[in-house]
C-alpha cells in the first residue's frame, strides 16, 4: 500500500513538471516528461514493483548462500568439470577427424564443397583450354584477353584478372 502511494506521488509530481513545461510552450519535452512520470504508477498497478522486490530478495538469499554454504561451491565445481569435459570432447573430436580417424561428413559439406576442394590445384578462371578467349590471348603473347564478337564482357574481367595475377592466382 505504501509503495503504491509513493509511486502515485512520484507520478503526480512528474505530471506537474510536465504541465509547467508545456505551459512554457515546450510541448515535445513536456510529452517526454509526462511519459516518464507515468512509469512509476504503471509499474505499481501491474505488480512489477512487488516482483522486483521478490527477485531482489531471492538474489540476496542466493548470494548469502554462495558465501556461506559449501554445497553451492560444490555445485560450481561440478559445472566447471562439466565445461572442461565438454571442451576436451570437442578438442578430441576435431583432432581425430583431422588425423583421419573418422570419415569426413560428405553430406554436411555437400557435393559442391567436395568438388570445390578437389579443384584447388586447378588453374584460375579464364586460363582454361585453348577455346577460351584468355587462353588465345596468352598464346598470342599479349597481356590482355582477345576480344571476340560473342565475348563483349572480357574487358570487365580484365580488372579481376589483373587482381588475380597480382596475388599469384
Amino acid at each position: 500500500m505504501l509503495t503504491t502511494t509513493v509511486c502515485a506521488a512520484l507520478s503526480a509530481a512528474g505530471l506537474a513538471v510536465a504541465f509547467l513545461t508545456a505551459f512554457r510552450r515546450r510541448f515535445a519535452a513536456a510529452t517526454r516528461i509526462a511519459a516518464f512520470s507515468l512509469v512509476p504508477v504503471g509499474l505499481a498497478m501491474s505488480g512489477l514493483i512487488g516482483l522486483a522486490g521478490k527477485i531482489g530478495k531471492a538474489v540476496g538469499t542466493w548470494a548469502a548462500d554462495l558465501v556461506l554454504k559449501p554445497s553451492v561451491w560444490a555445485g560450481f565445481a561440478v559445472l566447471a568439470v562439466a565445461f572442461v569435459l565438454y571442451v576436451i570432447g570437442r578438442f578430441a573430436g576435431r583432432r581425430s577427424r583431422s588425423k583421419g580417424g573418422a570419415e569426413p561428413r560428405a553430406t554436411a559439406a555437400g557435393p559442391g564443397r567436395a568438388a570445390a576442394s578437389g579443384t584447388a590445384n586447378a588453374p584460375a578462371l579464364g586460363s582454361g583450354g585453348p577455346a577460351s578467349s584468355t587462353g588465345q590471348a596468352r598464346k598470342q603473347g599479349s597481356g590482355k584477353p582477345a576480344k571476340s564478337a560473342s565475348d563483349g564482357d572480357t574487358e570487365d574481367f580484365s580488372d579481376i584478372e589483373a587482381i588475380l595475377k597480382k596475388h599469384g592466382i
